[in-house]
């Protein structure tokens, strides 16, 4: 076909369709342009190793504390103790001052000629003094040392209904030490005003004690 033919055909109203030869429709049909897209490669299941850094935790995190019920009670101060001490007796509740006494507890008191020996014996000594007294009688603390955690001195009195109670002024000394997580009373000595004050007699009683003494020393043996 010539240039002037494809130009006319071209601008022609009315082309004619386009029949390609049956060498031409080979070709299209078996084309690679023309063929369907090839299947996607197959999706890979392997991950890549992953590597983990250490952890460095920040300066500003703070350590979490773990706390554990099943632990003792915090340890409540001598001065503590003794306090609770003097309350459950004022109370004449001798189940809350049991525990603050040791098993092996020796108890002075200066009025009887024998120590109170065991957890024991000491609140039945207790327990009878609140049988024979009312809860109107009160100690009253006077002062009370704080300074050390395994002794403790006391200066008390008894006040009836608020009112000072006659001789009835003292002081006491308790030793503690800590048994099974708490903080007991081992060792207290009551050392009581004396209802006969005897005065200046009581130094003319100690001198002539002394003279025995000197004259005669085996005495000392038996004291």
């Amino acid at each position: 076909m010539s240039l002037l033919h494809t130009n006319c055909f071209l601008n022609s109203p009315h082309p004619l369709p386009f029949k390609p030869r049956k060498h031409h429709h080979h070709l299209l049909s078996f084309s690679p342009y023309f063929l369907s897209p090839p299947p996607p490669p197959p999706i890979s299941t392997t991950f890549p190793k992953t590597t983990y850094l250490p952890f460095k935790p920040s300066a500003s995190l703070q350590p979490v504390s773990f706390v554990d019920h099943n632990t003792s009670p915090p340890l409540i101060s001598a001065t503590d103790v003794v306090r609770n001490f003097y309350g459950g007796v004022n109370r004449h509740d001798l189940s809350s001052v049991a525990p603050l006494i040791a098993d092996d507890c020796v108890y002075e008191d200066l009025v009887f000629l024998r120590p109170f020996v065991g957890r024991k014996s000491i609140l039945e000594f207790f327990g009878k003094f609140t049988d024979y007294v009312s809860t109107s009688l009160q100690f009253v603390i006077d002062a009370i040392s704080e300074e050390d955690s395994s002794a403790v001195g006391v200066t008390w009195h008894l006040e009836w209904n608020g009112r000072p109670f006659p001789f009835s002024k003292g002081c006491s000394f308790y030793q503690l030490r800590v048994v099974n997580g708490i903080r007991q009373i081992i060792y207290a000595r009551d050392s009581v005003e004396p209802a006969v004050k005897p005065g200046e007699s009581a130094l003319i009683a100690i001198r002539g004690v002394t003279w025995l003494l000197q004259k005669f020393p085996k005495l000392a043996e038996r004291l």
